[in-house]
């Protein structure tokens, strides 16, 4: 049964109780609502559902996992389908957390979400493959500082709480692991065109060798009001503070009439 669903979602399922005990005590109670992405055999689910000041729900797009977590775990409330297309605002009505020890294959898309839902999702604590964990948590300077170090460092305080060795899984991945938490900060909106300012970022970083100059050329709009300095650089050198600058400085170039 494990096999099938490990193949099928490309995870690699935990088998250290002290680790998975740690991960669900890293949640800091910004909410009592939680949810639970992927739990497969429960060994998180398992300190989560112990505590009883969660209102605590879980997603399972395996079937025979779901099977397995209603033999043991009856009061559960377990969601069998797929996070990434799921209608989060039918979940909770308020503000709730999310939690898991993320399959690797679709782990940037599952924080991608988490971005796009940022206002109801004040909290993450995830384990991803430690090279993930390390650019969602990298500062502006770092190699690994791509698109999502941008993106959620704008509205959340990421820390990187510790590396989870292969030898606790089964089967055992190639790659090391790492815990990460995600706390919502107080910015409530960028003052800036939030969708212009997604594309900027996502433009400076795809073409990450070019500087800003150059990578911008794709966005098709006037530049010239963007500061040199700024310009002259590249995306890994620059805070969501001058993407922010940018996407404010950045216009449509008129059409001839």
């Amino acid at each position: 049964m494990e096999v099938r669903a490990k193949k099928y979602l490309g995870q690699h399922f935990l088998k250290d109780e002290h680790i998975a005990q740690q991960i669900a005590e890293s949640l800091t109670g910004s909410t009592p609502h939680v949810l639970e992405i992927g739990p497969g055999m429960g060994v998180l689910t398992k300190y989560l559902q112990a505590n009883p000041a969660l209102d605590f729900h879980a997603i399972e797009i395996d079937t025979e996992s779901v099977a397995y977590l209603h033999d043991h775990y009856p009061s559960l409330h377990v969601i069998e389908g797929d996070f990434l297309k799921l209608d989060l605002r039918e979940l909770f009505s308020e503000p709730f957390a999310v939690i898991g020890n993320f399959p690797y294959n679709i782990s940037s898309q599952i924080l991608f979400k988490v971005y796009e839902n940022r206002n109801s999702i004040p909290e993450v604590v995830g384990m991803f493959q430690k090279e993930v964990a390390e650019r969602v948590a990298a500062k502006p300077g770092s190699k690994t500082y791509g698109i999502l170090s941008v993106l959620l460092s704008a509205f959340y305080d990421i820390e990187y709480l510790f590396t989870v060795h292969e030898h606790v899984f089964n089967p055992p991945p190639k790659v090391k692991s790492a815990v990460i938490r995600l706390q919502r900060n107080h910015v409530s909106a960028l003052p800036c065109d939030e969708a212009l300012f997604a594309k900027v970022v996502k433009i400076g970083f795809n073409q990450r060798r070019k500087t800003l100059r150059n990578a911008l050329k794709q966005l098709n709009m006037d530049i010239s009001a963007v500061p040199d300095g700024l310009l002259s650089q590249r995306a890994e050198q620059l805070t969501v503070a001058d993407f922010v600058t940018i996407t404010n400085s950045v216009k449509e170039i008129p059409t001839n009439q």
